[in-house]
């Protein structure tokens, strides 16, 4: 299944999207796509439903993040070998572990803004794990049981914040708009190999990364029964699993994201996200 949240920010009604591409709306079945909705049980229920039998939702309505209530928002740094290799960084022995801010969330296409004073705000595609099952110190086969999806996430990013201004990554990950998240989360019965997921992004058309998850160090299975061991994994967090080479970063010389830019990103079978990119405005 592929589940949805649309409509404004605030006020998301739960669908989901047919196998004609078709956004249908979950409103009469339940009142929104959150915690309780993400366990085997409950996922099984939502896939008994025949789509054609729910109420087409007419126009192009905003998706925002396709999970109610996230409670913890994990990263994972240096995941993919090719990266690390562009940043200058050596492999991790261990997944390199950090959090983003869950007031950084936001829907598929809203626009990124940048922080006050910001010169090099940066784009990171990810594949995003949404945990369906309470996970604490599981193996990694028990860590795929806990998997309620996948989605896509752009793990953007102030280098100057993240890396220039003292040895925690946070206060460059957690801005305002910083965490996009969607536009679906697809559940693991149509994503079999999440290793092996063509993975891109676009700043105003130009390629600027393009790989594939099958360059990842640690697993899915690895990284949720890894952090697992450090804090217990709830229904409904999402972690960002680390990004391809690529970003503004490691270009030479760097490039970082300015206002009018459009960025424009995609995982195989999982969706497509587009950003404006915007001056600090106040909320």
């Amino acid at each position: 299944m592929k589940l949805v949240r649309y409509g404004r920010p605030g006020k998301e009604k739960p669908g989901l999207i047919d196998q004609a591409g078709i956004l249908r709306d979950l409103s009469s079945v339940i009142t929104d796509i959150d915690a309780n909705q993400l366990s085997p049980k409950a996922l099984a229920r939502l896939s008994k439903i025949s789509p054609e039998r729910l109420p087409a939702v007419r126009g192009k309505p905003r998706f925002g993040v396709p999970v109610a209530g996230v409670g913890k928002f994990i990263a994972i740094g240096l995941n993919y070998s090719d990266h690390a290799a562009e940043a200058g960084m050596p492999l991790p022995t261990e997944p390199v572990i950090f959090m983003k801010a869950t007031s950084c969330l936001s829907g598929a296409d809203d626009p990124i803004m940048l922080p006050k004073g910001s010169g090099k705000t940066d784009w990171e595609v990810e594949l995003g794990i949404v945990i369906g099952t309470k996970a604490q110190y599981v193996t990694q086969k028990e860590a795929m049981e806990c998997i309620a999806g996948y989605c896509v996430i752009n793990d953007v990013s102030e280098r100057e914040f993240q890396l220039e201004r003292g040895p925690q990554w946070d206060k460059g990950k957690g801005c305002d708009t910083f965490g996009p998240v969607g536009p679906w989360l697809v559940t693991t019965d149509e994503v079999p190999q999440p290793q092996r997921l063509g993975i891109w992004l676009e700043v105003n058309g130009e390629r600027m990364q393009d790989g594939n998850t099958k360059t990842m160090v640690f697993s899915p299975a690895k990284i949720v029964s890894y952090v697992s061991r450090f804090m217990t994994l709830m229904p409904g967090d999402i972690i960002a699993t680390g990004t391809p080479p690529g970003v503004g970063m490691g270009m030479r010389p760097p490039r970082f994201l300015k206002p009018g830019d459009v960025v424009t990103l995609s995982i195989d079978g999982l969706g497509q996200q587009q950003h404006e990119v915007i001056a600090y405005r106040k909320g």
